[in-house]
């Protein structure tokens, strides 16, 4: 049973309260003991150009030998020639940073109610002392239609859920594109991956904000996890340094990638599906002490009524199946999650 919501961040900021131990990490950095600010290198990932990623030239067969070997290693590449415009993808960054700045009473309008993921606020609260991530989020499904709630759908700023509905159009074109170009990367039908999501696959988006935060050693904009997704679409913030990914037991920051660029990062339905090739990479944000920081997620979901698995052609006597067929993995996230656990370790066999 979920627990009353707390304050947004934003209005704690508001109200001059200080900050509340609600927010204070325990024990404080990683395992090393290495604060939360401390200064870590930088992930090396390779711009991947989608247009050339389903072309049978040979410059296609190179994008898809980077394709993998960055999948294989980090789990994050960097997207280019997507076909999404950067005037558009600026056009979301600013719908959303206009919407944070709206007055509380505003957002409250689609404000997530208990028990539910939906809706603008804080992250489900479902325990007494859970520890709260610095980050305010609005949180919607956004395909297919069938499963889209309008009431968490802004009305302000205006043009938002025109804007918003054709963003999520354009991401599924991509979404497709990837999924066969995954499938291509691995030496498999390319509609492979595609026919186990499913037609009941969704696509939620996350709008995040994390407020300028006065002890950035101490506290986080979200807590390492991994995505409960196949993959996920990601627009970090263009300006402000924040996404962090673990790798080999150390913490790395992903780039500050360039206005017209996507980062995708797989998540564990796909390692899950790959046989354990592609991995799902533990992440988590840092926050700023001088600076506000503004990203949107897309999270894209095989269907609930679909059994996820290893596929056929990845699995063999070499390389034996890792994974149990699951059902409807997102049910198992929470708890998981909140617990600093991974879930899909129990998907192991």
């Amino acid at each position: 049973m979920e627990k009353p919501k707390f304050k947004t961040v934003q209005e704690v900021v508001a109200a001059g309260e200080g900050l509340p131990d609600r927010y204070l990490q325990a024990p404080i950095g990683d395992d090393n003991g290495i604060p939360l600010n401390a200064s870590i290198p930088e992930m090396d990932i390779p711009a991947i150009d989608l247009s050339l990623l389903l072309s049978a030239s040979e410059d296609g067969r190179e994008e898809l030998s980077k394709l993998h070997s960055a999948l294989s290693t980090w789990g994050v590449v960097q997207l280019l020639n997507h076909g999404i415009t950067e005037a558009f993808l600026d056009k979301i960054y600013k719908l959303t940073k206009e919407f944070f700045a709206l007055p509380t009473e505003e957002k409250q309008k689609c404000a997530r109610e208990i028990g539910s993921i939906q809706g603008y606020g804080n992250d489900m609260i479902l325990w007494d002392d859970q520890v709260l991530d610095w980050i305010d989020r609005l949180y919607i499904t956004t395909y297919p239609e069938d499963q889209i709630q309008l009431k968490f759908w802004p009305q302000v700023p205006l043009g938002f859920r025109e804007t918003l509905h054709e963003y999520t159009m354009k991401q599924h074109l991509v979404i497709e594109q990837f999924l066969k170009a995954m499938a291509r990367s691995l030496e498999l039908e390319e509609n492979c991956f595609l026919d186990m999501c499913g037609e009941n696959a969704t696509m939620d988006t996350r709008f995040n904000m994390y407020p300028p935060c006065p002890r950035p050693d101490k506290v986080i904009g979200v807590k390492p996890h991994a995505d409960k997704s196949a993959f996920t679409l990601l627009l970090p913030d263009k300006n402000v340094e924040g996404l962090q990914f673990l790798k080999d037991g150390k913490w790395y920051k992903a780039p500050i990638v360039s206005a017209d660029t996507i980062l995708i990062n797989v998540g564990d339905q796909m390692e899950i599906m790959s046989n354990g090739i592609y991995k799902s990479p533990v992440h988590r944000v840092v926050t700023n002490r001088e600076k506000e920081r503004i990203s949107v997620a897309t999270f894209f979901i095989p269907g609930a009524d679909k059994e996820i698995q290893p596929v056929n052609g990845l699995v063999s006597k070499a390389r034996p199946r890792l994974y149990k067929p699951v059902k409807n993995y997102v049910k198992l996230l929470n708890n998981y999650y909140l617990q600093g656990l991974r879930p899909i370790a129990a998907s192991l066999i």
